[in-house]
């Protein structure tokens, strides 16, 4: 059986320190109500929008300037049959250099086609990838779920 991953990757001109602190800077770029530890190694914390998706992810791999790893620790959605999809993924972060430009790639490990959230999780996070840490990175200002929208 092949897996189909959801991938994304943007080019910035900023360095591999600022593109991690900006991937570590989830509230900047995902959602304003993130609870709980973003940065180190354990860290856990908890996402939540509306009563429509929330989720604890755990940092399972800390490199600076080069690698974030999460892991799916819990999941739910409230649009799915199978309400736990992506409990147990991992989601990465691969900071590298590329024609002399900050290459961050982010995968979602596990996120398949086959998904029943798929169409709706690929686009968000294309959304969240492309557009909000992008310009978190490069301008110092993401896109993420304000507070009300929480």
């Amino acid at each position: 059986m092949s897996h189909h991953n959801f991938t994304t990757t943007i080019l910035v001109d900023q360095t591999p320190a600022e593109a991690f602190d900006a991937i570590n800077n989830v509230r900047g770029w995902w959602s304003e109500v993130i609870e709980g530890g973003t940065e180190r190694l354990n860290d856990e914390f908890t996402y939540h929008f509306k009563d429509i998706h929330r989720c604890t992810m755990r940092l399972v791999e800390v490199v600076p300037k080069e690698r974030v790893v999460w892991l799916v620790v819990d999941n739910y959605f409230n649009f799915t049959k199978d309400h736990s999809e992506w409990t147990g993924n991992k989601i990465s972060f691969e900071i590298a250099i590329k024609d002399n430009k900050t290459q961050i790639k982010f995968t979602h490990w596990g996120l398949e086609p086959g998904y029943e959230c798929y169409p709706i999780c690929h686009d968000s996070w294309s959304k969240y990838i492309n557009e909000s840490l992008y310009n978190l990175i490069t301008t110092g200002k993401g896109e993420p779920n304000g507070k009300e929208t929480a």
